[in-house]
């Protein structure tokens, strides 16, 4: 059960390590491009290409759609970015439950957004959590965690990261559950991590530049940082911390030093709209900037 680009790696090892898939779960296929056509989502790509069945119901909270799904008579089911709730019906349906492959190390950052919020918040590490799934939000036991360093990554490269970290971890839980009992979560330890909301993506240069530096990678790639100069929206997806003083947002030279609430950042990675992502030093050949100007 799962949907974006995350979920697919594990769903390659489950049919790679021999596990029998009884049925693949993703959101129903949405419109994208100019036309606006229907386009199915990675996983359901995915396991279209390798033949299993795919089942795209918009709700699980109807009780045919809780049938078909018990009618698997599953050992498992495994949960990857799936997006939708699962009604306790569903939860309790498979002879081991459902099993979660959850980008946080729980109980650190419990919804939507954990990888995002573990970059921008400055989190030495990160990891992927094997949970057995209940009815709160990301709440349930713990079977097993993997943990990695963040560093200067973005969030796009651990996503790369963890999606296969994820991958092969539900296959070493599945091959021998008992090895991997559930412990309860810390609930005074739970953070939440909500999904990012769009007016967040916009720079606020009164903010220090080591906090800006950490939300450009906690937005890069997507939905990516961005400011206004001269009226045109660029997004700013890679930047680095530099001395500088100045007003917040003034330009500060023709490198493109920008003073912050304190100190000032360098951008690394921008893109204009329309335009592919590009080094500051391309991006200045096309866009000068001059100095003692002031970003919005």
């Amino acid at each position: 059960m799962g949907t974006p680009d995350f979920a697919v790696p594990a769903l390659v090892a489950l049919r790679e390590a021999g596990h029998e898939i009884a049925a693949v779960y993703t959101q129903p296929p949405r419109p994208a491009g100019r036309g606006k056509k229907l386009r199915p989502s990675p996983v359901q790509a995915a396991a279209q290409a390798m033949g299993i069945e795919v089942r795209t119901p918009r709700s699980l909270r109807k009780p045919e759609a809780q049938e078909a799904f018990a009618a698997l008579k599953a050992d498992v089911a495994v949960v990857a970015a799936y997006g939708l709730i699962l009604p306790q019906a569903v939860l309790d349906a498979p002879r081991h439950g459902c099993i979660n492959i959850h980008a946080s190390i729980l109980p650190r950052w419990r919804g939507a957004a954990p990888i995002h919020r573990a970059v921008m918040a400055g989190d030495e590490e990160t990891g992927v959590t094997i949970m057995q799934m209940e009815a709160g939000l990301d709440t349930g036991p713990m079977r097993h965690a993997v943990t990695t360093p963040i560093g200067s990554k973005t969030t796009g490269e651990l996503f790369d990261e963890l999606e296969d970290l994820g991958a092969a971890a539900i296959v070493r839980v599945l091959d021998d559950l008992d090895a991997y009992p559930p412990l309860a979560q810390d609930d005074g330890l739970a953070t939440h991590a909500p999904k990012i909301d769009k007016a967040e993506a916009r720079i606020d240069w009164k903010r220090p530049a080591a906090e800006l530096v950490r939300h450009v990678a906690g937005l890069s790639p997507f939905p990516g940082a961005w400011f206004e100069l001269d009226g045109e929206r660029v997004k700013l997806l890679l930047a680095e911390t530099v001395e500088g003083a100045g007003q917040p947002g003034e330009v500060l030279d023709q490198d493109f030093t920008i003073a912050c609430g304190q100190a000032a950042l360098r951008p690394i990675t921008l893109q204009r709209a329309g335009k592919p992502a590009m080094d500051r030093r391309s991006f200045l050949r096309g866009r000068p900037v001059e100095a003692g100007g002031l970003l919005s």
